[in-house]
């Protein structure tokens, strides 16, 4: 339990989280990498490059998530649909404590690497389309699914001070796509 002194402290730093993310993608933005107007052009082979690790990287991340998940199943004897658990004579409530906990440690990683993957998927495209420069381009686009892989085994294996690094990395670099852009519009 979080005590009220300490409970003010933990609130006011999850609200200046973002922000500080924030005002670090700006300043990456700012003095190292180019902002360019936006001028809608297709991309060059170097920015398809990259984006195109970047989803094989994000594929690459899913199935890890996947497979862990189902070895997990296999492990503790747990199934994933009612009809599985028919045909192999278990209930539920059969599944131990420790492998419900497992799964639900999976299952919230892989929601959570969706849920930020849309995002990037979206903006990076974007980023591609509006003449940004090769270097915004492999920086923020190889940035975000490394960070996604760092969260999966920093999640999975249990280290919260690591699965916190490499969630603010996730979001540093959406907040940097998405500041570049805005920046890019006001040139």
């Amino acid at each position: 339990m979080i005590e009220k002194k300490n409970k003010l402290a933990v609130i006011t730093m999850i609200t200046l989280y973002p922000f500080v993310l924030i005002l670090i993608a700006l300043g990456v933005n700012f003095f190292i990498l180019d902002i360019n107007p936006i001028l809608v052009a297709l991309p060059n082979t170097s920015q398809i490059q990259a984006f195109t690790i970047a989803v094989l990287l994000l594929i690459i991340n899913h199935t890890w998530l996947m497979t862990t998940t189902e070895l997990t199943r296999v492990e503790f004897n747990m199934f994933a649909t009612p009809e599985e658990r028919d045909k192999n004579n278990v209930t539920a409530e059969d599944a131990p404590i420790e492998g419900v906990r497992e799964i639900e440690k999976r299952h919230n990683a892989h929601r959570n690497t969706t849920e930020n993957t849309i995002y990037f998927i979206a903006l990076a495209f974007i980023l591609l389309l509006v003449s940004a420069s090769e270097l915004s381009t492999w920086i923020w686009c190889l940035s975000f699914p490394l960070a996604r892989l760092g969260y999966t085994y920093s999640y999975i294996s249990g280290n919260e001070s690591l699965r916190g690094l490499f969630m603010s990395i996730s979001l540093l670099v959406l907040y940097g796509i998405s500041t570049q852009l805005i920046l890019s519009m006001t040139i």
